[in-house]
C-alpha cells in the first residue's frame, strides 16, 4: 500500500524511462522498542520544562508589575497551549505519522508541490537545534562550581558535551536514552513539587524572610526601579517569554510513528502532560511571590527560583542543590528535544528531499535514526559556537522560537481551511472548535509580527538590534523556499535525472522506503 505519492511530477516521465539504480531501505520498530502513555507524557514534560519557569517568573512580573496579572498570564498561556494542542490532536489523530508539521502542512498546501515541505525543512534542520538548553545545561554545571561567567566558551564546551552525551546515547542505546529521559521528567516533577509545597508553607509563615504581603491587592499594578507599569510591547514581550516557557509540547507528534497504539496514546498523553504542566507552572509562581520581596523578584532575572530556595531553606541549601537541579532539568529537554528532533529529520530524508536522503534516513547501525541525530548535533554545535559570546543565550533562544510561530500559523489556517473546503473530505476523529483555531492563528500572528516593534528604550539591549532574529528567522524560511525551486526546478533540467523516494508499507506491516534515480525529459 502506497501512502506517499512518488515525487516524479516535477517533469513528466515518458512510459519507456527506465529507472537507473533503486536501493531500499526498512524501517521496523519492535513493539518492546514502541513507546507507550508514560514515556510518551515525559517526552513531553522533559521538553516543555527546561529553565523557563526557574527564570521567566522574574522577566513577567516585572514587565507587568502585577502579581494577580503575572499568575492570570500564566493561565492564559496554559490555556492557549492547549488550543495549539487541540489543532495538533486533529492532525495527529487522523495521520499518525511521526513528522508532526511536515505531515499536516502537505496535507493541506500541495501547489506549488514541496514548496511547504521545503520551507518546514528548513525550519526544522537548521533551526531545530538544542543548543538554548545545552548553553543553559553548561551555565548551571560552571554556576555550581563557583563560575557564573554567562556565555563564554568553557559554558559552550559543556554545553557540546551535553548535546553530545544525548546524542550517543539515543544512537547507541535508545531504550536507555529513553528511560534517562523518563528519570529526569520525574525528577524535574518532583523539583517543582517541593517549590510547591514549600510556597504553602512559605503563605502560612514558614520562610526566612518577613512576609512580603504579595497578595495584598494583588492585581494592584506597582512600579519600581526600572520595573513595573509597562506598556503594550512589555505586556507582548511576556507573552511571547510565557508561551516560549511553554514549548515542546506538540513533541509526541514527530514521534507518532514509534507509539503503542499511537492514537489513543497521543489522545491521553498530550494532554495529561500539558495540563500538568500548566498546573506546575501557576502554582510555581504562586510560591515564588509567597517567600520573594517584589523589588527582589522583578530584579532577580535567572536566578529566581535561587533567590526562592535562599527565602526558604537558607542561602547553603540553594547554593548546593538549585543549579545542579536546573542543570539536571536542561539535560532532560536535550534529550527529549533530540529524540523527536531526529525523528523529523528521517521523515524528511525518507522523502528524498535532503541531498544524500538513503544516509540520513537509514536506521544504521544499532536501529536508531543515527545519521539524523548527527544532523542535528552538527547543528546543534554550530549554533553553540557561532554567535558572539555575551549574547548567546537570548539570540539562540529567541531564534529558536520565532520561526515556529509562522509555521504554526500556517497550519492553524490550514486546518480551518480543511473545515470549510467540502472537497477535502476531512473527516477527523478530533473537532477543534472554529473559535479555538481562530484564536491560535492570532496568537502567532501577533507571536511573529509582534518583534518587528521597536522596544523602548535601547535596540541593541542584548548586544544585537532587537530585529535580528526575525530577520534570520524569516531568512531561513525564505532559505526553503530557495532549496524547493533548486530541488524541483534547477537541478533536473541540470542533471538530466531526479531521486524518487517511494514509501510502502509491505505485508508485515513494515514501512518500506525505496529509493530510485529516475531520468527525466530536458525541457
Amino acid at each position: 500500500m502506497i501512502f506517499e505519492k512518488d515525487h516524479t511530477d516535477v517533469h513528466r516521465l515518458e512510459s519507456h524511462e527506465e529507472e537507473t539504480f533503486g536501493t531500499v531501505q526498512k524501517y521496523a520498530i519492535s513493539e518492546k522498542r514502541k513507546i507507550g502513555i508514560t514515556t510518551s507524557v515525559f517526552l513531553i514534560i522533559n521538553n516543555m520544562i527546561g529553565t523557563g519557569i526557574f527564570s521567566t517568573p522574574s522577566i513577567i512580573f516585572g514587565a507587568t508589575g502585577s502579581v494577580g496579572i503575572s499568575i492570570m498570564l500564566w493561565l492564559i498561556g496554559g490555556i492557549l497551549t492547549f488550543f495549539g494542542l487541540s489543532v495538533f490532536l486533529e492532525f495527529g489523530l487522523a495521520i499518525p505519522r511521526s513528522g508532526g508539521e511536515k505531515n499536516y502542512l502537505e496535507r493541506v498546501y500541495r501547489h506549488p508541490k514541496y514548496l511547504a515541505t521545503c520551507v518546514l525543512a528548513a525550519q526544522m534542520i537548521l533551526l531545530g537545534f538544542s543548543s538554548g538548553n545545552s548553553l543553559a545545561f553548561g551555565r548551571y554545571v560552571l554556576y555550581a562550581a563557583g563560575d557564573s561567567s554567562p556565555d563564554g566558551w568553557a559554558a559552550r564546551g559543556i554545553g557540546v558535551a551535553c548535546v553530545t552525551f544525548a546524542v550517543a546515547l539515543h544512537s547507541v542505546l535508545p531504550v536507555w536514552g529513553l528511560r534517562l529521559g523518563n528519570v529526569l521528567g520525574v525528577f524535574k516533577v518532583v523539583i517543582l513539587l517541593i517549590i510547591i509545597f514549600s510556597g504553602f508553607a512559605a503563605i502560612v509563615g514558614r520562610r526566612l524572610v518577613p512576609d512580603p504581603h504579595n497578595f495584598d491587592n494583588a492585581f494592584t499594578i506597582h512600579e519600581g526601579d526600572g520595573w513595573g507599569g509597562g506598556g503594550a510591547y512589555a505586556y507582548a514581550n511576556t507573552l511571547l517569554n510565557i508561551m516560549y516557557s511553554y514549548k515542546g509540547w506538540e513533541n509526541a507528534n514527530y514521534v507518532l510513528g514509534e507509539l503503542q497504539h499511537p492514537r489513543r496514546t497521543l489522545a491521553i498523553a498530550a494532554p495529561l502532560a500539558v495540563g500538568g504542566v500548566t498546573v506546575l507552572y501557576v502554582l510555581v509562581n504562586v510560591a515564588y511571590f509567597a517567600a520573594i520581596p517584589m523589588d527582589d523578584l522583578a530584579k532577580s532575572e535567572v536566578l529566581v527560583a535561587g533567590l526562592y530556595f535562599r527565602n526558604v531553606f537558607g542561602a547553603s541549601a540553594a547554593a548546593r542543590s538549585l543549579p545542579a537541579c536546573i542543570a539536571l532539568s536542561d539535560l532532560g529537554n536535550v534529550l527529549a528535544a533530540s529524540f523527536g528532533q531526529a525523528r523529523v529529520n528521517q521523515e524528511l530524508a525518507k522523502e528524498g528531499l535532503l541531498p544524500f536522503s538513503q544516509f540520513w534516513a537509514s536506521n544504521r547501525p544499532f536501529d536508531a535514526p543515527t545519521a539524523s541525530l548527527f544532523l542535528h548535533w552538527l547543528v546543534t554545535v554550530i549554533i553553540l559556537v557561532a554567535p558572539p559570546a555575551g549574547s548567546a543565550y537570548n539570540f539562540i533562544v529567541n531564534l529558536y522560537t520565532y520561526p515556529g510561530a509562522w509555521v504554526h500559523a500556517f497550519v492553524t489556517a490550514g486546518l480551518i481551511y480543511l473545515h470549510y473546503k467540502k472537497s477535502e473530505n476531512w473527516s477527523p476523529q478530533w473537532h477543534t472548535y472554529l473559535p479555538v483555531a481562530v484564536i491560535y492563528l492570532l496568537l502567532n500572528a501577533f507571536l511573529a509580527i509582534v518583534p518587528f516593534i521597536p522596544p523602548e528604550g535601547n535596540w541593541n539591549a542584548d548586544g544585537y538590534p532587537y530585529y535580528v532574529f526575525p530577520i534570520v528567522g524569516l531568512g531561513v524560511l525564505l532559505l526553503g523556499v530557495l532549496y524547493w525551486a533548486l530541488w524541483t526546478k534547477v537541478w533536473p533540467r541540470l542533471g538530466g535525472y531526479k531521486i524518487v523516494a517511494t514509501r510502502m508499507i509491505d505485508d508485515d506491516g513494515e514501512e518500506v522506503v525505496r529509493y530510485r534515480n529516475i531520468p527525466v525529459q530536458r525541457l
